[in-house]
């Protein structure tokens, strides 16, 4: 029986093999295996542990042996794995390692001197890739339970301290014993679990009676419930969205018409957006409500965002999956790992965890041009290759940008009522901080006026009925156009690739010769006309249009235009 934990390095990961030796010779406690100071550290933290727990420690030397030896280990979750590794060398010194798959077991876990078990970051991502190698039982820190609820077919112990988790994992391995009484035979034991379930279905009935060998109220948990997953797969086929709180509908914000019409199409298509105005017009106002009109993830898309914020320690303790879009707000004083990513352990960045979701930069112009010009490969291509120390892992980053700034260094510029300060070359050289190339991977931009008459900034990109959009309306469209774009092409409509433009968005001569004739006017690039068509294609999505139509070009170009310069978008 092999005993694995998990080295939770960029979004791979790894998988690592905790071995133990008892030999004659001074008692000590030896770690093999490109351990970090955290792992090392676990050897007096083991020791301790054990003892504490009631259990006795080998009076021989410990070797400990963590496989692969040129991956690096890195944090406390190794603890749980090498006191059990111990234990279980300690009372079956002639049990061999077998070479199959099904007697393999995962634990993670950090130890307490008293023999708790604390939770740790990346269990999801070990349980995940634990099941693509075929390990079908895993032990694991209790307040880390709800991270199993996804992995049905996997037997998991949800331990509180040391001595639960070694009599969950005895018990749970005598009951794979075959004929020939060899001791923790897995295979067998899924042999059997196969036929149990094929028949008279008491899998269930055998786990329970292995948990209350444990003990009452002892805290173990053996479980293979899916935790209201099955719930959501029968829903996943209609668009569906997360409640919000009523201070955040889109009914209180007046006067921006055609930035919320901006905004709905953005939603729809998971288009990048860019507003821009003078301070106090509401960009901010609108932006941080965005997040309401987005759909709940599909399981595939769900599964991708909880890996990478399991990896990151950010999952909310009792979280299952994270099927609500994340919503990324960094601050502008944040570094180049920061929203990359990267650093000593190669952790995600604000991209990342932007996946599947969206990253608001608010002030946009006050964030680091390092910063902003690394946003334009993870734009186009949807993910980040980060390295360090020789190592190489890529993180999936296709994120929705939405970007908030003001049109100049005083933030004046293109006021009727104030004087701009600045000098023309002070604001071609604050657009120059953007960048051609970063705007034109821009789909959407919206320009607002100042605040007139006390009311919310009146958008100058056109005419739109001034009336109070509720959040609820809003979504009606949306739940339409992303209910179209996954029929059709399982995807949104801004990741839409060039050959497939032609075929998944239609139109007549006249729409078309109406775009050639606005392209040339504006100076559109060639991203920027595919931009327009497929604004227009969610705009006629929303609208349950097969064809784009003439008025819905007209509209994508009113979205998308740029008189270039620093007149860009008045």
């Amino acid at each position: 029986m092999r005993i694995y934990s998990f080295s939770p390095f960029g979004y791979e990961g790894a998988l690592v093999a905790v071995e133990v030796d008892l030999r004659r010779g001074i008692p000590a406690v030896d770690l093999v295996g490109l351990a970090d100071n955290a792992v090392r550290e676990s050897r007096e933290r083991m020791r301790a542990a054990i003892r504490n727990s009631g259990f006795e420690f080998p009076a021989e030397r410990v070797l400990i042996s963590l496989s692969p030896a040129d991956v690096k280990k890195e944090g406390a979750g190794f603890d749980l794995a090498i006191a059990l590794a111990v234990l279980y060398k300690k009372q079956y010194p002639e049990t061999k390692a077998e070479a199959t798959e099904a007697d393999d077991v995962l634990v993670m876990g950090e130890l307490e001197l008293s023999g708790r078990v604390r939770p740790v970051r990346g269990v999801y991502a070990a349980l995940s890739t634990a099941h693509e190698y075929g390990i079908r039982y895993c032990v694991i820190p209790a307040e880390n339970k709800a991270e199993a609820a996804s992995f049905s077919d996997m037997t998991v112990c949800a331990a509180q301290n040391l001595a639960q988790a070694f009599k969950s994992f005895v018990q749970c391995a005598k009951k794979t014993q075959n004929e020939s009484g060899k001791l923790f035979s897995a295979q067998t034991a899924a042999k059997a679990n196969k036929a149990v379930n094929a028949g008279a279905g008491t899998h269930a009935d055998s786990s329970a009676t292995a948990a209350a060998g444990t003990g009452s109220g002892s805290g173990t948990d053996i479980h293979t419930d899916t935790c209201g997953t099955q719930d959501y797969m029968q829903q996943k086929q209609s668009v569906s969205f997360a409640p919000f709180a009523q201070e955040l509908d889109f009914k209180n914000v007046a006067g921006q018409p055609f930035l919320i019409r901006a905004l709905q199409t953005a939603a729809a298509g998971r288009h990048n957006l860019m507003v821009y105005g003078p301070p106090g017009c509401g960009k901010t106002l609108a932006l941080k409500r965005f997040y309401t009109l987005l759909p709940l993830l599909t399981e595939k898309e769900a599964f991708t965002v909880t890996r990478i914020h399991s990896l990151a320690g950010n999952l909310i303790s009792g979280k299952k999956m994270i099927y609500e879009p994340p919503f990324r707000m960094p601050h502008q004083s944040s570094t180049l790992e920061g929203i990359i990513g990267g650093g000593t352990h190669c952790r995600p960045g604000e991209i990342s965890l932007a996946h599947n979701g969206v990253l608001f930069l608010d002030e946009a112009s006050e964030f680091r041009i390092s910063v902003l010009q690394a946003l334009r490969v993870p734009l186009e291509e949807g993910k980040v290759s980060l390295s360090r120390a020789g190592r190489t892992t890529e993180y999936p980053a296709r994120f929705q940008l939405l970007l908030a700034a003001n049109p100049c260094p005083c933030g004046n510029f293109g006021c009727s009522d104030k004087i701009c300060l600045c000098a023309p070359r002070a604001i071609e050289q604050y657009w120059r901080r953007f960048s051609a190339p970063l705007l034109d991977r821009i789909d959407i931009r919206v320009a607002l006026s100042a605040p007139e008459d006390g009311v919310c900034g009146k958008a100058k990109n056109g005419s739109v009925a001034d009336k109070n959009f509720s959040t609820e309306e809003l979504r009606k469209s949306i739940a339409k156009a992303v209910a179209v774009q996954r029929r059709r092409q399982q995807k949104p409509n801004s990741y839409l690739e060039a050959s497939e433009i032609n075929t998944l968005c239609p139109m007549d001569n006249e729409s078309a010769d109406f775009l050639n004739v606005q392209s040339n006017k504006f100076g559109f690039s060639a991203r920027g006309i595919h931009s327009c068509i497929k604004i227009a294609r969610t705009i006629a999505d929303m609208e349950e249009c097969e064809f784009i139509q003439k008025k819905h070009v007209e509209e994508a170009v009113l979205m998308h235009r740029n008189e270039g310069s620093m007149q860009m978008l008045f």
